[in-house]
């Protein structure tokens, strides 16, 4: 008779666990609440929401580095602590935003907070734990909520929006699927520092070597279409037109600073084993991705579209440091997005400062260039704000994104890859071209049509986050040195 397996609580250590089962029970909360009395004022959901937050944070913040939790499928190091930091500082930028306009009807659902409270419990599993399987449940939690979270704004172009996302995002989880059941076809595990150990011993055999091939295409493929890499990026622009402008720059960077995170992990293990094919691979599609973006962007008649191009090309500009595979380039990956998580958002946001009822300036765009004509003699401080988002993009020094480029170049100075930072370097000036039109629309052009036909949004919510935004862009080269520090020393402290 076989005995029974005792496990004590202490062994778990169920504090690995406690934020992702905060943003769970928060979620859960909001609905239960819902269940009770309905039709609350939607304040109420958006402070409760913000508590939860906090809360998180908080229990995020109280974690010790490199621990392992819950049957040791919970990984907490510094890399897991600094990316959902990150997560919920974006997310507490974010839904306060919900109180800004009365036009926009999904923020009256409970449902949206729930959802949003379970989405990053989604990205906080995929970002603290090495097992695959883990993984998956945290990346299909979180995209299977963004799904409805986009349909909710409830415009034709959202359903559109949703269904492409969710197609897309199917097309990934089945890739990951495969490229995992080869992995574990060929170790036995499925946790990545078990793989790693079983790989040690067996990558000099001719047919593991083809296998680990298989395997990492199939990943690669998977996370391509996460991060929008070249040439799996087509849905990228037509979802963030769906969806509204401020849940479009949430989608810029929470989901991909999660997926980095995992990209991080899985193709940080296969370098490490010598597999250059891997870093090969992740180079030329970075270098792909930012340039097509870029000179896609080039060519957009909607700032909206324009910024969607542009997120795309951050994203190959920051993928290009995974494959460095040094500290110095996986503290870039972070500092990059704590960075550009402030201006992105604030650009996306100042989209929703002026909106119309009917696309008066152009028959399909809602935000084409020529509603920011002369915005300069309209909303003077907005063309101002806009501008310095625009030129930050641009990494125009001394503003935030600025240091988190000239980082991850450095970075690839310092590896030897002098080829690579010129690259970057040529593309950041392409994409001053677009930035810098905005610019001009909104300081050298006439305004165009009717200012009764345009809805500004003056709320205080808004003018707080924009606010913070700009605090942020214009005064990092004060905080530089410290978040440099202390990102890494995390990054350092997990062996990255």
């Amino acid at each position: 008779m076989l005995e029974p397996i005792s496990v004590s609580l202490a062994s778990l250590n169920l504090v690995t666990l406690a934020p992702m089962l905060v943003a769970v029970a928060g979620g859960l909360i909001l609905l239960i609440i819902d269940l009770i009395k309905g039709d609350l004022h939607k304040s109420l959901y958006v402070m409760l929401t913000i508590l939860i937050l906090f809360v998180d944070f908080g229990s995020v913040m109280g974690l010790n580095v490199n621990e392992r939790g819950f049957f040791d499928v919970m990984l907490i190091d510094g890399i897991a602590i600094i990316s959902q930091l990150l997560i919920l500082a974006a997310s507490m930028l974010f839904i306060p935003l919900a109180l800004t306009s009365k036009r926009f009807h999904e923020y009256s659902y409970p449902e949206f907070f729930a959802l949003f409270l379970f989405m990053i419990a989604g990205f906080q599993f995929m970002v603290a734990s090495d097992n695959l399987i883990l993984i998956f449940v945290g990346i299909e939690t979180a995209s299977l909520s963004l799904y409805t979270l986009i349909a909710l704004h409830n415009r034709y172009n959202s359903y559109e929006a949703a269904v492409k996302y969710f197609t897309m995002g199917a097309l990934a989880a089945g890739f990951y699927a495969m490229g995992s059941a080869v992995i574990y076809a060929l170790t036995g595990s499925v946790e990545l520092y078990q793989i790693a150990e079983v790989l040690q011993s067996r990558i000099s055999e001719s047919s593991v070597m083809l296998a680990v091939l298989g395997g990492s295409v199939l990943l690669l493929g998977a996370f391509a279409f996460k991060l929008s890499l070249f040439p799996f990026h087509t849905w990228t622009p037509d979802v963030y037109e769906g969806a509204s402008a401020p849940l479009a720059g949430y989608m810029s960077i929470v989901p991909k600073v999660a997926a980095l995170v995992v990209a991080m992990r899985i193709f940080g293990l296969y370098i490490d084993l010598g597999v250059e094919w891997v870093r090969i691979a992740i180079l030329v599609l970075s270098v792909l991705t930012m340039t097509l973006a870029n000179m896609m962007a080039l060519v957009q008649d909607d700032v909206k579209r324009m910024l969607a191009y542009s997120s795309i090309s951050h994203v190959g500009f920051v993928m290009a440091a995974i494959a460095l595979d040094t500290t110095k380039g996986n503290t870039g990956v972070f500092l990059y997005y704590a960075l550009y998580m402030f201006t992105n958002l604030g650009a996306f946001a100042m989209l929703w400062i002026s909106r119309h009822k009917n696309r008066v300036f152009h028959k399909r765009f809602d935000h084409p260039y020529e509603k920011f004509s002369g915005l300069i003699k309209i909303m003077p401080m907005g063309a101002v704000v806009m501008a310095l988002f625009m030129l930050s993009l641009a990494g125009v020094p001394p503003f935030s994104v600025f240091w988190g480029k000239i980082y991850i170049m450095s970075a690839a100075v310092d590896a030897g890859y002098v080829w690579l930072a010129v690259v970057m370097g040529l593309n950041s000036a392409i994409a001053a071209y677009y930035y810098l039109k905005l610019v001009v629309y909104m300081f050298l052009k006439e305004p165009e049509g009717n200012d009764d036909t345009i809805y500004y949004n003056t709320s205080k919510p808004l003018m707080s986050m924009i606010g913070i935004a700009v605090v942020a862009t214009v005064g990092s080269v004060f905080f530089m040195q410290p978040l440099i520090s202390y990102i890494f020393y995390m990054v350092s402290a997990s062996g990255y």
